[in-house]
């Protein structure tokens, strides 16, 4: 449930940098600020439960797919903390052109990291209880 809010934040991110350099508006920019900025904070969150579910769980650590997730989950965390340590210096001129790029990259993680995530839950069955036929 904790990857719901890492996952919207940072398409969150990548829509409000692509808002302001659209309009220029500096609403957009501080959006983006906010946005980065929970996206790290619910991303910590969620990688601290997984770590420990994947270090806690036999039939977990057993699976490939599960440390493949780990490593690329860990390196997205580390992108958006990075983006989000960017702009606190300065969110609107921090925007382009490396914070949308880090922003897009962001997106593309999320996407390629939620794609083994899935790949864990629906092939494996990791995380549900099946009680059906």
């Amino acid at each position: 449930m904790l990857v719901a809010f890492p996952i919207a934040m940072s398409v969150c991110t990548l829509g409000a940098d692509i808002f302001y350099w659209w309009t220029g508006d500096a609403f957009w920019a501080r959006a983006a600020l906010w946005a980065i900025g929970m996206a790290f904070l619910m991303g910590l969150l969620a990688g601290l439960s997984g770590t420990v579910e994947l270090l806690l769980v036999p039939g977990i650590r057993a699976r490939s797919a599960s440390w493949t997730h780990f490593i690329i989950a860990t390196m997205l965390l580390a992108l958006l903390g990075a983006n989000w340590g960017y702009r606190l210096s300065g969110y609107e001129e921090a925007v382009l052109p490396l914070g949308i790029l880090m922003s897009l990259l962001g997106a593309g993680f999320t996407g390629f990291t939620g794609w083994h995530g899935g790949k864990l839950v629906f092939d494996y069955q990791l995380g549900t209880s099946s009680s059906g036929n």
